[in-house]
């Protein structure tokens, strides 16, 4: 899979990756991402935002 600026954005030095990314990559890593489309599937909230 090729990544396309379409694909991310840089935020305060993290990298977002957005829903088209998700769907190319076709499946969930679990990880509460912000762009996610399955987001039924996310267990709670991503490791930074448990870390508050």
């Amino acid at each position: 899979m090729q990544a396309t600026t379409s694909d991310f954005y840089y935020e305060n030095g993290f990298i977002v990756f957005t829903e088209t990314y998700h769907l190319k990559r076709g499946f969930c890593c679990k990880n509460g991402c912000r762009h996610c489309p399955w987001k039924k599937h996310h267990s709670g909230k991503n490791r930074k935002q448990q870390n508050k």
